[in-house]
């Protein structure tokens, strides 16, 4: 998976479709590791390449980690990387950072007091959440997720003891699984009604290992455990990921060029309006997930497909799926 084919990912950049929408992008990461970069600058030229993004949110994704620290502070280093990446942002006039969403080990149940207090003390008021990604499978062609979750870490009491404690503080739990662990997830939100639950990129219904030719089995359970979830008021869902070729095999990474919007909405648009559908306008946000979507798509052709896809919507609705859910979920921008 190259990140960095930046050459060939700007052959397909677009002009927006609607300029003039404000956008909140909830899904971003930066670091700068391996060869890959993707920091303040390139998030800056990202969102000024003619849509609206006001604000950003970053997600953890294991950057700049405190290697020499105690194992459940190492994590902080990023959360003050992605601080002083923020003023770095605001000194470019790019878009403002506004939120972070950093990663702490909830399986530490209501011990993580004293880990959240070290994440507050270098980020101020912009830590909003926590993601501990808990994406599981025993297919070997289906990764593991970065923060090496044992199989079924949801339905751990101490997991969930972490996210109720979440709540108390006011802060959301981003939620990484892939479809098939959604009935855990459910479990999860309704044991902590209290703490906002957020599933990350459509509850990732995969094209990938044992289920690449059992798409109808995918999608009857995604839509199954969605529907389940929708119904529960502390869960959200962010629409994106869309340009992950490596869980939803599109095949557009080998073509000469990236795909245009247009051929996106066609591979995605039934999917996402049932999900906007399913959760309404006011429970749904669409997010870039960059630089990882950058794999396949450059980052205005995502907003513009998301953009077509809901063009007959009224204002209202697009204001929710664009920034105001992810301002109200959040709890960031003017």
């Amino acid at each position: 998976m190259n990140l960095d084919r930046l050459e060939w990912i700007n052959t397909g950049q677009e002009p927006p479709v609607d300029s003039k929408q404000r956008i909140i992008d909830p899904h971003h990461h930066l670091w700068e590791r391996g060869g890959s970069r993707y920091r303040a600058e390139e998030l800056s030229k990202d969102t000024s390449r003619g849509h609206r993004v006001t604000d950003t949110i970053f997600v953890e994704c294991l950057a700049n980690y405190r290697k020499e620290a105690q194992k459940e502070l190492r994590s902080v280093g990023e959360t003050e990387f992605v601080f002083n990446e923020s003023a770095r942002s605001k000194e470019l006039k790019g878009c403002n950072i506004s939120g972070i969403v950093a990663f702490i080990d909830l399986s530490l149940g209501d011990k993580i007091s004293d880990l959240l207090d070290a994440h507050q003390e270098v980020s101020g008021e912009m830590l909003k959440g926590i993601r501990h990604a808990t994406a599981w499978s025993s297919d070997p062609k289906i990764s593991v997720s970065h923060s090496k979750p044992p199989e079924g870490l949801m339905t751990h009491k101490a997991f969930a003891d972490g996210v109720r404690f979440l709540g108390t503080h006011n802060l959301s739990f981003d939620a990484w699984v892939y479809f098939d662990q959604l009935h855990e997830l459910y479990n999860l939100a309704k044991e902590a009604p209290n703490t906002k639950v957020i599933i990350n990129h459509l509850g990732a219904p995969l094209k990938i290992g044992r289920w690449e030719k059992k798409q109808d089995n995918v999608q009857a359970l995604w839509k199954s455990d969605l529907r389940k979830l929708a119904k529960l008021e502390n869960v959200y869902l962010k629409i994106g990921g869309i340009g992950m070729e490596n869980y939803f095999g599109t095949n557009w990474v080998s073509g000469p060029r990236p795909p245009s919007s247009d051929e996106v909405v066609t591979v995605w648009n039934e999917r996402i309006l049932w999900c906007i559908e399913t959760f309404g306008t006011e429970k749904c946000m669409f997010e870039s997930n960059y630089p990882v979507d950058r794999q396949t798509l450059p980052y205005s052709v995502i907003w513009n497909t998301f953009q077509k896809i809901v063009q007959t919507f009224t204002a209202t609705e697009k204001d929710d799926l664009f920034w105001a859910t992810a301002r109200s979920v959040y709890g960031i921008g003017g």
